[in-house]
């Protein structure tokens, strides 16, 4: 079992809103990983590339901070099957493409801004992780 981390991931989500926030009022953009990952690559090598490239940076850099303030890394479990780990990473990356964003981007900024479409999003997401989690912990046994 995960363990549960409420002072954590009240910071964590409150960081998460204000990062987003700033990013809508400075520069009019939603705070969408995958897109903004996206247009890293080219043609979308712009003006604006300098701070994409910040924004993977400190994705990146956020563990390393972490590990510095705390003196350890996060303990992060992942599971060492490689084909399970390769089709995951596939799949979140078709979805996202697919889906017109992630969950960042729909979570976080369009459930902020009454989207139809990301609360279908959401609702879609949340639903097929439950339904993932419950099959892959209750009947495969994993």
């Amino acid at each position: 079992m995960t363990e549960f981390t409420p002072f954590a991931s009240l910071v964590g989500g409150a960081m998460l809103g204000i990062a987003s926030v700033l990013l809508m009022a400075s520069h009019g953009r939603i705070a969408g990983v995958s897109g903004i990952a996206a247009r890293m690559l080219p043609p979308y090598l712009d003006k604006s590339a300098p701070g994409r490239a910040a924004f993977i940076l400190g994705l990146v850099a956020a563990p390393l901070l972490y590990a510095t303030l705390v003196g350890a890394w996060p303990t992060i479990t992942v599971t060492s099957n490689a084909i399970v780990l390769v089709a995951a990473g596939l799949l979140a990356g078709f979805g996202s493409v697919w889906g017109s964003g992630c969950t960042s981007g729909h979570g976080i900024c369009g459930l902020a801004l009454l989207s139809q479409r990301s609360l279908v999003a959401v609702a879609t997401f949340m639903a097929t992780a439950i339904v993932t989690v419950f099959v892959a912990r209750h009947l495969i046994g994993g």
